[in-house]
């Protein structure tokens, strides 16, 4: 059973992770006992694929089945974090080896970089040197207070006057989840009329660039549905806590005394 948990600006934020849910949690002290109070809200993705994803996605579901399907997404998600990551590391001008390790998120174990994986980098680092955009911020938490979500931008850049919040993607395609995603980081800024928004796919296959900026329009509006769509299908809105116990066992320990008997 595996749950990731996360640290962002300086404990400020907390991203926990399980099978199928994302949350962030952001802890304040009670002003009359001193004890942490946590307030948690849903991340924007986890809302985001709530929403209807087209005759497009069950024909290909259908054709793929559930097992094959459930791969190949968590593969790209594997891929797709990895990536995100190196990615993170060059914009802090570190230089990146072919062989690189980096977590896998599936088996929490360090790996090299696949070709694939490194072409996407090399697309990336094609990408910046031909727009020389200035990074004004990266792996950045917004919270929206109003909406009760949160969520991590991939970065921010500046080109002459324009603020565009970007996102990293992998995939071959722009899904409408990716435009909804976007949408909610913008409207999670202090103020979400300063900023474009566009996506930027690595890797791609379709160019000779092996990249693509695409910049999309404004759906909060879509996310908001989506919002709505998550609340009734998950009935609540903070993680379920429970106690578990570290492990289990159906027999009880042989007492001591029955030990030392069989050894008679």
């Amino acid at each position: 059973m595996k749950k990731e948990i996360r640290i962002f600006q300086n404990d400020k934020f907390v991203q926990i992770t399980t099978v199928d849910e994302r949350w962030y949690a952001q802890a304040s002290k009670d002003e009359k006992t001193g004890l942490p109070i946590y307030v948690y809200v849903p991340s924007v993705t986890w809302i985001a694929d709530h929403y209807p994803k087209g005759v497009g996605f069950y024909k290909w579901l259908a054709n793929k089945g559930w097992d094959e399907a459930e791969a190949i997404k968590v593969a790209a998600g594997d891929k797709g974090s990895k990536v995100h990551l190196a990615i993170s590391d060059l914009l802090e001008g570190k230089t990146i080896a072919m062989n690189a390790l980096y977590i896998n998120n599936s088996t929490g174990l360090l790996e090299e970089l696949t070709l694939a994986e490194y072409d996407c980098l090399i697309s990336f680092v094609a990408w910046y040197k031909k727009i020389k955009p200035k990074i004004i911020a990266k792996d950045l938490v917004v919270w929206n207070k109003e909406e009760n979500y949160a969520g991590t931008l991939d970065f921010i850049i500046e080109i002459g006057e324009r603020k565009i919040i970007v996102d990293i993607k992998t995939s071959q395609y722009v899904w409408p989840s990716h435009i909804l995603q976007l949408s909610a980081y913008k409207w999670a800024m202090e103020n979400p009329n300063l900023y474009e928004m566009a996506i930027l796919q690595v890797g791609y296959q379709k160019n000779h660039d092996k990249y693509k900026l695409t910049e999309i329009d404004d759906r909060y509006d879509l996310f908001l549905a989506a919002k709505q769509i998550w609340a009734n299908e998950v009935g609540g809105q903070k993680p379920l806590q429970r106690d578990y116990p570290l492990s289990l066992q159906l027999t009880e320990t042989p007492k001591q005394e029955a030990k030392d008997v069989s050894k008679l």
